[in-house]
């Protein structure tokens, strides 16, 4: 039986003990317990003896309280203290590394096949065991990398300075220097500003705000030579800004309501927009030039320009559909929306000091970017020097770009994945797999036209083993057109169609276009989708480019 006891001391040293029982069956009398008197102890007798003589509580009741008190003070013993909760585990996913490692083992013991060197079958079997990892993650993607150079030093297949050669390429360090400016843009304001202004025009419909940034992406295009720079300097900002503007966030659930859309739609049409114009994209004067060192005819930049015009076009319009339907945001329609980026704006009021130094800042970067090569100034000069202003002026602290996470790992990822690629060729695979593809579709014996069909997609989807666009033509354009000339494809229209997919195929990865790193680093599509989606796209894109294409080339007379 518990019991609840209430003690109070009296003036003479008794306690009064009060016990209330929770059944029925106690009393709730209060009762009186004499305590224990010392000699010291002064009473009065007249008190003491009526106690003796008349007896108030039995032996057994207090017996009873005393066994009521030991209960209620081993209830009131505090419970003993649970152990503290164990840390989950922080290292790596097992099953998705042990994965990648496999691969790269059993592609290291197969027999090295003849004409391709030790340390290109090493490489190889190294560099496709980190593209399983960048797939399966089993680390965070730039660990994977730095994992896939290690494995290469240790086992001597590149020495130091060559796997970590490609972190003094200007590209990733431009990419880089991309998401610094978008942290200016988004924390001065200016980038919400813009964005409120683009939703008060287009945004009623997700759908009108998605191509207004595509047309307006390939508007700039022929001006600035570097996708890279296009899309992270002023394209990403923007989109990002819109994304939180319209309430889609990374990591809060909210992404499908507009950003995984229209990240991966911006992407998607950044390679597109990169094919249409000669000046759209860094590798491409690469592509005219070798055209021209292979079948002596030199494509200017009308020429380039008027052959694409129309599947690019039609690319532009049918490509964010086609994603608008088969990866849908969420939120589609939005009559209110224009109305109240409107009452934004007007909460903003005027520009304030940061925004006006961030906007001038652009302006000076894209300038240079567009007139950069009258300058002698490249386009990640061009970036630092426009970063270098944001630092002076405050609108971006060091702190704050040490805390671009993203940033850091884009750089270090598409780094080693530039280095590994870059030195397939060197040792000799690429043109080892290119005169093998000759050799086989030329003795075929098919039509030009089945041939080249053949070549196309041969050297398109290749891409998959190329973190550059630069490096792939580089390697590949050369032979591939020399057998597609040779098996009767008109030279000069195997020549444009050639250089138009060197920027489509950039569509297929998160790595394989300067732009791709960009907007997959944003965080709003999984990888998994972003490959799938890109495959998905890469044939539409085919069909488009050799069917409507051709069509167009054939009313241009160049078959």
């Amino acid at each position: 039986m518990a019991s609840v006891a209430l003690t109070s001391s009296c003036p003479l040293g008794y306690s009064r003990v009060k016990s209330l029982a929770l059944s029925s069956r106690s009393s709730p009398s209060p009762v009186l317990c004499p305590p224990v008197l010392s000699k010291s102890t002064s009473c009065n007798s007249s008190f003491i003896k009526p106690l003796s003589l008349t007896p108030i509580i039995s032996t057994n009741r207090i017996r009873k309280t005393h066994r009521n008190l030991t209960v209620k003070a081993a209830e009131s013993t505090p419970p003993a203290a649970t152990p503290p909760p164990q840390q989950p585990w922080q290292g790596a996913a097992m099953k998705p590394l042990l994965a990648s490692i496999a691969t790269g083992v059993i592609l290291w013991f197969l027999p090295v096949p003849s004409g391709v060197s030790r340390n290109a079958w090493q490489l190889l079997s190294i560099f496709l065991a980190t593209i399983v990892g960048i797939i399966t993650q089993p680390l965070p993607l730039g660990a994977v990398a730095l994992l896939g150079l290690g494995a290469s030093v240790l086992t001597k297949t590149l020495t130091f300075s060559a796997a970590f050669s490609a972190f003094g390429d200007p590209i990733p360090w431009l990419i880089a220097l991309a998401f610094f400016f978008a942290r200016g843009f988004i924390k001065t304001g200016l980038g919400n500003r813009i964005a409120y202004q683009f939703v008060s025009l287009f945004g009623s419909s997700s759908l009108g705000l998605g191509y207004s940034l595509v047309f307006s992406e390939a508007l700039l295009a022929p001006a600035i030579p570097s996708v890279s720079a296009r899309a992270g300097g002023i394209f990403l900002p923007l989109v990002k800004s819109l994304c939180v503007a319209c309430g889609s966030n990374v990591g809060d659930g909210t992404e499908h309501r507009l950003g995984s859309w229209l990240m991966l739609t911006c992407f998607q049409t950044s390679v597109i927009s990169s094919s249409m114009f000669l000046t759209a994209m860094a590798a491409n004067p690469l592509s005219a030039n070798l055209a021209f060192n292979t079948i002596k005819q030199q494509i200017g930049w009308t020429d380039w320009a008027k052959a694409a015009i129309v599947p690019g076009l039609v690319s532009l319009l049918v490509v964010p559909l086609i994603l608008y339907v088969i990866y849908p945001p969420t939120v589609k329609a939005s009559p209110d929306a224009p109305r109240l980026a409107k009452e934004k704006l007007e909460k903003m009021g005027p520009m304030t000091k940061n925004e006006i130094i961030m906007a001038g800042t652009l302006f000076l970067t894209v300038g240079l970017w567009i007139f950069g090569g009258m300058l002698n100034v490249d386009a990640v000069t061009a970036a630092i020097l426009g970063l270098s202003v944001l630092l002076v002026t405050g609108v971006v602290t060091w702190k704050e770009c040490l805390a671009e996470s993203v940033a850091w790992d884009t750089l270090t990822w598409f780094a080693a994945l530039i280095a590994m690629a870059g030195y397939l060729n060197k040792y000799g695979l690429i043109e080892w797999f290119s005169q093998n593809v000759v050799k086989v579709v030329g003795g075929l014996g098919l039509s030009w036209q089945m041939s080249f069909g053949i070549l196309v997609l041969l050297y398109f989807y290749s891409h998959y083993f190329f973190a550059s666009g630069a490096a792939h033509i580089g390697a590949m354009f050369t032979a591939f057109l020399s057998v597609a000339s040779a098996l009767g494809t008109p030279s000069y229209l195997g020549a444009l169609v050639l250089s138009f997919l060197s920027n489509l195929m950039g569509g297929l990865t998160h790595y394989g276009i300067g732009s791709a790193p960009v907007f997959y680093g944003a965080g709003y599509v999984p990888l998994a989708k972003w490959w799938g989606y890109g495959f998905l796209i890469s044939v539409v894109n085919l069909i488009i480019w050799l069917g409507v294409g051709g069509i167009w080339w054939k009313a241009l007379g160049l078959w």
